[in-house]
């Protein structure tokens, strides 16, 4: 028979303990007994039910406070410069904490640090199919950080993730709507400006709280099987852009030189110009002052005329005359020094290179003694 069956029985185990009839033990009790054991040790004497009740109650008072003080300085954290704390009370957002020392309910609350100032780098790269159906290897890099703390946690699952698969989205539009040359050559930068709209596009819908900073186009190349031709091809425009680079060079190098030799020649020919002009009235001024000397004294003058005439004439020539009639001595001519004398002369007095030189014509104008011997058969 169970010993808790109805009826009398004295199977309880909790009673006739130590051979007394008792029931189970009290809470009440078992702290009394401890507080008793405890007093004993340090020498204390308790009355029955008296400082053993007191003492227990002061243990619970006394681990109560320090529980409350451990859980008051378990909610303290710190949030770090570069970011912003997001708080979850009940696992449901409440609020933005800002750089600092900060308080939070621990079991309540939960804090989860946004970085918000770091540049944040993520590549792209693979082979794609270009519009005139030419396969291309596209490796890209952007660069990104966060603006909206609780957009970046709680918009997406993974917002970092979902920007990889924008950017994988994005680089494979750009490069299927463009051709292979521009993607290797000139249309680099096209490419890159295209890409950094086009995902734009894509995530703005999705609100992933990330602004992107910078995209960049490292590398494109074809594949290995037909690199050497598209080097060759690459070489050749580069080629052809640095021929017209060096002709546009020469055309700014000869232009202004050709403009200036014009502009010498002009010159010249207008001091030349001038230079006739003068002598023109120098010759018309000296025979208005040589014309009254002539009708004062017509055979000195016309002397005086033939004279400096034959002196002019003779200091032009490479003939010497020497009278040698009546000596014997050998006279040393310096005939080098001379001839040398009247080359340089010669040259002085002629006219510049490219200046046409007429022969004198008939109805060019008289000289002086010319005139003046008309002049004075006119009066006779």
């Amino acid at each position: 028979m169970a010993w808790n069956e109805p009826g009398n029985n004295d199977k309880d185990p909790w009673k006739n303990k130590g051979g007394k009839n008792q029931g189970p033990p009290d809470l009440d009790e078992l702290l009394n007994d401890l507080g008793k054991k405890v007093t004993g040790i340090f020498g204390g004497k308790t009355t029955k039910g008296g400082p053993g009740k007191s003492f227990s109650s002061i243990g619970v008072s006394i681990l109560l406070i320090i529980g409350l003080v451990v859980y008051a300085f378990s909610g303290f954290y710190t949030i770090k410069e570069a970011e912003q704390g997001l708080v979850l009370r009940f696992g449901q957002y409440s609020g933005t904490v800002e750089p600092g020392l900060r308080w939070k309910w621990t079991f309540i609350d939960r804090v989860i640090p946004v970085d918000m100032q770091s540049t944040r780098e993520m590549p792209s790269s693979g082979f794609m199919l270009t519009q005139d159906e030419n396969v291309v290897n596209v490796e890209m890099q952007i660069q990104y950080r966060v603006v909206d703390a609780r957009n970046y946690i709680f918009s997406v699952t993974n917002a970092d993730d979902s920007l990889k698969q924008s950017l994988d989205s994005a680089l494979r539009y750009v490069v299927g709507h463009a051709k292979m040359d521009d993607i290797l050559t000139s249309g680099r930068e096209i490419i890159r400006q295209s890409v950094w709209e086009e995902l734009d596009k894509i995530i703005e819908p999705y609100q992933l709280g990330l602004i992107i900073v910078d995209v960049n186009f490292k590398d494109a190349r074809p594949p290995n099987e037909v690199k050497d031709a598209f080097d060759d091809a690459i070489a050749a425009q580069e080629d052809e852009v640095r021929f017209l680079r060096e002709a546009e060079a020469y055309a700014r190098g000869i232009e202004p030189q050709a403009r200036g030799r014009v502009k010498r020649i002009e010159q010249e020919a207008l001091a030349y110009k001038s230079q006739i002009v003068l002598d023109a009235q120098g010759e018309v001024a000296k025979f208005e002052k040589l014309l009254p000397e002539y009708l004062a004294a017509p055979e000195v003058t016309r002397q005086r005329l033939y004279i400096a005439t034959m002196e002019n004439v003779y200091s032009n020539t490479s003939k010497v005359m020497v009278d040698v009639e009546g000596g014997n001595n050998m006279m040393y001519l310096p005939l080098d020094k001379i001839i040398q004398q009247q080359s340089t002369n010669t040259r002085a007095n002629s006219p510049q290179s490219y200046v046409p030189v007429s022969q004198p014509s008939q109805n060019s104008a008289p000289s002086t003694s010319d005139r003046a011997d008309r002049f004075n058969s006119g009066r006779n």
